[in-house]
């Protein structure tokens, strides 16, 4: 028997004392029936003596089995069987594989969406694998029963998160999500939360959020009694359908969300549209250096100044001496910018350059042969302002004054109300606007900060009204409890 990878099974097994401190939350009798769709080892169902595991990989059932002889072990897909199945259970807890979109596909996928659409959730494309398992297994539960799941902390802040929260606020009475800085799972980038629910068959009009420094059996069960109801109205509309605001002190989540509400503060979306450079498909080959360019006699008129990655850029302007100091470095800065109609008027030297072996090389990469013709990149535009958007302190808003053009490791930002926009250069800096692009971007593996163009056009500037009222320290902590959560060092 061959076992999975971890990439695409998933399986993480789960810390002892977790397990057993969400079994022993879940189990109110020794008669309760308790299900783990995700058993791999069998951990969760070697706690209780009434359990059901379903297991896809061949060798993890097979030690669940040995561990837990007197469980029900499934070897298959967890999704065929919850499909078939008419068996319920009062509860269920587990650790359900997290497996990202990209591997996360094909049949396996379509019945996991299938079985949810049947339920009325609607997942999209770029769903995880945790999240439909949840919405499957809270359907095989019985009235009044229960779930405690270790969950990834992309629950706070993934937008295909909120269907799945959506489900379990309309099926259970009380949903509670506990949020937890120090890793889980040590050995994993991946920050793992808690969520615990009962009273299936009920609804809540509230998410009880705990946010703790780090897990432990004594202060997680119960699950802790601390923490505060979070409307879901005001998760839906202040928050963006997101948790993580909820790890900062109320002060300072009072005061953004008194901007948010406010008519007179915008949006960086409502100032600029915000977009994802070009993608060449083989940077190597059409970014070439100068003095490559001058050997292979390229026109100048065809290349194009650009900006390939977000750590070369200033702090604020990007100005033509910058391009000019690059371009005397000899730095690979100047993108082959060849337009779709230009295929009959192809100077000789750029033809010569296609049909190189650099050329026969390139037109192989996946982007250049799907579009036509191959050596025309698409999408080349020379934006107003750039935006990094993945940093470490901070992400920089900065104006092209050199007329460049940039791939898609940094934002194009392209000014659509001039008044406005002048309002989000003079305030990009503020305590107030580091915290929104805290908010409104996402955690990734490392400490950094992501945003992406959708995120990007959610960052707050307050009303000029409000400003007296903004306490620059409040927001400054706020920031930096943000970052601690994002394990920034």
């Amino acid at each position: 028997m061959a076992r999975l990878s971890q990439k695409h099974s998933g399986a993480y097994f789960t810390p002892d004392p977790v397990v057993s401190t969400l079994v022993r939350w879940a189990i109110h009798s020794p008669s309760d029936r308790m299900l783990d769709p995700s058993c791999g080892d069998g951990r969760f169902i070697a706690a209780h003596r009434n359990s059901v595991g379903i297991e896809q990989d061949a060798i993890s059932a097979a030690t669940a089995m040995a561990r837990a002889p007197w469980a029900l072990v499934h070897e298959g897909d967890f999704f065929t069987w919850a499909t078939e199945t008419s068996e319920r259970f009062d509860c269920a807890a587990g650790n359900p594989p997290f497996i990202r979109y990209q591997t996360f596909k094909g049949a396996v996928r379509e019945r996991a969406l299938s079985l949810c659409r049947s339920l009325g959730v609607e997942f999209s494309g770029l769903a995880s694998s945790w999240a439909p398992f949840l919405v499957a297994t809270a359907n095989l539960i019985q009235p009044g029963g229960r779930m405690a799941f270790v969950v990834p902390a992309e629950i706070g802040h993934a937008p295909y998160a909120a269907p799945l929260i959506e489900y379990l606020v309309a099926h259970f009475s009380r949903v509670h999500i506990v949020a937890v800085r120090a890793k889980l799972f040590p050995g994993l980038s991946e920050d793992c939360w808690l969520l615990y629910t009962e009273g299936r068959g009920g609804r809540t009009d509230t998410i009880r959020f705990t946010a703790l420094e780090t897990f432990a059996p004594g202060n997680a069960t119960c699950p802790p009694k601390q923490g505060e109801e979070v409307s879901v109205s005001e998760w839906r509309s202040v928050w963006n359908r997101r948790l993580r605001p909820f790890v900062m002190a109320p002060d300072a989540r009072s005061l953004y969300r008194a901007a948010a509400e406010h008519a007179g503060s915008l949006r960086f979306g409502d100032a600029a549209s915000i977009g994802i450079g070009y993608v060449s498909g083989a940077n190597d080959f059409f970014h070439l250096r100068p003095s490559l360019a001058e050997k292979l006699g390229i026109p100048s008129a065809l290349l194009h100044p650009a900006v390939r990655n977000g750590r070369a850029l200033p702090a604020h302007q990007l100005t033509k001496s910058t391009v000019q100091k690059w371009q005397a470095d000899d730095d690979p800065v100047l993108l082959l910018c060849l337009p779709r109609t230009i295929m009959a008027k192809l100077p000789t030297a750029v033809r010569r350059y296609l049909d190189s072996d650099a050329g026969k090389e390139a037109r192989k990469a996946y982007k250049c042969r799907v579009r036509e013709p191959w050596f025309s990149v698409p999408d080349v535009q020379t934006p107003d302002y750039f935006l990094s958007y993945m940093s470490g302190i901070s992400a920089n808003l900065v104006r092209n004054a050199a007329g460049a053009t940039c791939t898609n490791s940094v934002h194009g930002v392209r000014v659509r109300d001039g008044a406005a926009m002048k309002r989000v250069v003079e305030s990009w800096t503020t305590a107030f606007a580091a915290l929104s692009r805290e908010i409104e971007g996402h955690p990734l593996g490392g400490g950094m900060l992501k945003l992406e163009p959708r995120e990007a056009t959610r960052i707050l500037i307050p009303a000029e009204e409000l400003l007296p009222q903004i306490d620059a320290n409040i927001m400054s902590d706020a920031v930096t409890v943000m970052q601690r959560w994002r394990h920034y060092a």
